[in-house]
Parts: C-alpha cells; structure tokens; sequence
C-alpha cells in the first residue's frame, strides 16, 4: 500500500482537514467509464489519482446503460458526440479484440412503419454516408426472413453496432490505471476546490486534503456541482445539468429478434425511442423510455410501466407477450438540455479561458459516452499537453 492508499485508507471523518497531506500531477473525479479511461490514459504520463464518491467502480450511469457500441450517425458531423463515437467505437473494438474484453459486432436495424418514417431513415443514410459510416438499406424481400418477429416496412443496416460488457470494460480500465502505479480513492466525495495563486488546486474531500496541478471533472450526474466549486460566478448557465430517467424491461421468453432494433430517433434526439437490445448471453431488454426527474437517486421501475412498454414494443414485434415482460432496471442520464429543447453537445471544456488553467469539465456526457469514452480520453490528454492517440498501447 503506498502513501496515497494508506491516507485514504483512514476512517472516513467529516472534520476539517486544512493541511495538504500530498500532491499530485492530475486529479480526474468521477471512476465512471469516462473517468476510468481518462485516469488510465493520464496515468501514462503523470501521477494521477481517481477520485470517487462510492465504493468501487461504475456504480451510476456506467452500470446502468443499453452497452451499446453506437456507430455515431445520429448526431451532427461536426458535434463532440459524432467526432468522439466514431474514434471511440474503433478503438473500442480494438481493444476488446486484443484483449479479450467480452463484445460482438451484432449489428443494428433501424425500422421505419411510415413513409414519413422512411424520409428519416434517408436523412440518417445521407448523415451516415457523409461520416464514411457503413450504412445499408435491407431489400424488403429480406427483412421477413431475417426477422420474422419484425413488423417494419423499411429497414436501414448499421453493420458497425455492438454491444459490449461494460462491466469488464471498466474492470479492464481499472487495471490497466492502477499497473500504471495510478492511485483510487473511493468512498471519497469532494467537499471543495480553490484554485491556488501559483498554480495547481488544493482539494478538500471528506476524508483528506491534496493539491493538483490539473483537474478533470468527470464527475457524471453531478459533474455541474464540482464545476460550480472551481467557477463559482464565473459558471454559465448552460453548464446546468437536468436529469433524465429511463427505464427497461426484461423479456423473459426467447427473444423475438436476432440483432439490435431500434425504431427512428424521438424529436430533438432526447432518447433513441423504446427499442430492443440483447446482451452477450441474447437476452431480449426493451429501453430505455425518457422521463426528465428532479432526484438523481430515483432509480425505481414501476410495475405498472409495464402497459406502456407493452403498448410501443407490440407495434413493431406484434407476438410479444405482456405476462413475460418484467421490471429490470433504470438508469440516469445527465442532460444539458431540457424537455422539448433542442441538440445539445458533449461539453468537453478547457476553462483555461476562464483563468483556470488546468482545470477541464466534462458536462453532460451521456450516450454514446461509453463508445466514446476512450476518445475523450485522448482529448482530454490533448488539452493537457500530451500526445493525442488513435489507439491504446
């Protein structure tokens, strides 16, 4: 156990500790899949310590997602969304083919059942086309056969979608930060960060103080407040975070499709619309709905939901059984914008601009932040002064 583990090793206490009792090159909060793979990429280059909230790992929007690869063709070409999914999902790929992290290229269907529907299948294949993103229409003779379950009059292919387990994923991220003599605090939320007149920020959190020269703020559903800490005034609105439930049932009967299924997006892309994913094992999930919260904890499924699911999913897979459908789980997704409001960008931030050098916020990173999240890393590393990477050593 070295220095850094053994201090944060002590019983937690909620008195004030003033004196700085270590330092460090970077501080990256938040041991999400983002954080994880920033802190593993800065590792590299630095001492860096990742500082969590909880006891172990992923234990919020990480651990509650669809662990969908997306191919990145929904969102505008040039927004951080598009640019990070696309590097991401290759280097994704490649490392879970090196080393054996548990994934398989599935594939996606994205179904029209209007001809309105069918004009926004085309505007997705033209913004595919522009990306260099494989799309392909099914011919419809075609799409019976290969889902017979599937009741769809227009079918657009993304062959480059995955899913992968997220689990191992972060596991493999966690090893690769602390073999390179990375440090974890966990069970450690931070209290308050002060820049420092010559440079770097002091950190106070519940259970030690340290001093860091840079600061990542990867910190999630509440990624805003530790902004807030650092910019105090100086925080735009935008910065603002609104929080985003949605739901998914289990099926518990053999799935009724072979790949990924997911009707066109929902208006001002706020979720991907009720759609049908499988995990490694081929277990048949619908979700996630969207519903905006107010508390961030509220991670309940109620039963009663079960009549809505229903009602979306039988419109396309018209044999599915009620009684098999079962509550399994939510997750919570931290939005910039708001219910009815328009596209809203990852915010990957150097507030140097602001007089915090050193200091980057990550805000509202959501989907496809798990395909996206080593690619943030490098960009992170970027703003920092290191070397951007298109591949993981």
């Amino acid at each position: 156990m070295n220095r850094v583990q053994k201090l944060f090793s002590r019983t937690l206490s909620t008195q004030t500790q003033k004196a700085v009792e270590f330092s460090v090159e970077h501080a990256v909060i938040g041991a999400g899949v983002v954080g994880l793979a920033i802190a593993q990429r800065l590792a590299r280059e630095a001492p860096t310590l990742l500082v969590e909230r909880n006891s172990r790992i992923g234990e919020e929007i990480s651990s509650r997602n669809s662990e969908v690869l997306h191919a990145g063709i929904y969102y505008p070409k040039d927004s951080w969304k598009t640019k990070s999914c696309i590097k991401g999902r290759k280097m994704m790929y490649d490392v879970c083919q090196r080393y054996n992290i548990p994934h398989k290229k599935i594939g996606k269907w994205i179904f029209a059942k209007t001809e309105d529907e069918i004009e926004h299948l085309h505007k997705i294949k033209a913004n595919g086309d522009s990306l260099d993103v494989p799309l392909h229409f099914i011919p419809r003779s075609l799409i019976k056969s290969s889902e017979p379950n599937l009741l769809a009059i227009e079918v657009l292919e993304s062959p480059e979608t995955g899913i992968v387990d997220s689990h191992e994923f972060m596991r493999f991220l966690e090893h690769r930060f602390l073999e390179n003599n990375g440090d974890i605090a966990f069970q450690t939320p931070v209290h308050s960060i002060e820049p420092k007149g010559t440079g770097g920020y002091i950190v106070q959190t519940e259970s030690c103080t340290f001093e860091a020269t840079s600061i990542v703020n990867s910190a999630g559903l509440f990624a805003d407040k530790i902004a807030s800490m650092v910019l105090k005034d100086k925080m735009p609105d935008s910065y603002k975070l609104k929080y985003c439930k949605g739901h998914y049932f289990g099926y518990t009967g053999k799935s009724l499709v072979n790949r990924l299924t997911y009707p066109v997006p929902e208006k001002n892309l706020t979720g991907l619309g009720v759609h049908t994913t499988l995990d490694l094992a081929g277990h048949m999930r619908l979700g996630p709905d969207t519903k905006y919260v107010d508390d961030p904890y509220d991670l309940n499924v109620p039963e009663n939901l079960v009549d809505n699911f229903y009602e979306k999913a039988r419109r396309y897979l018209p044999s599915i059984q009620k009684d098999k459908l079962y509550p399994d789980y939510a997750g919570m997704r931290p939005k910039l914008s708001g219910p009815g409001e328009g596209f809203r960008d990852f915010l990957i931030v150097d507030e140097n601009e602001k007089g915090f050098p050193g200091f980057v916020n990550l805000l509202g990173i959501e989907s496809p932040g798990l395909t996206a999240s080593l690619a943030i890393a490098e960009l992170v590393a970027k703003i920092l002064g290191y070397k951007e990477l298109d591949t993981m050593p």
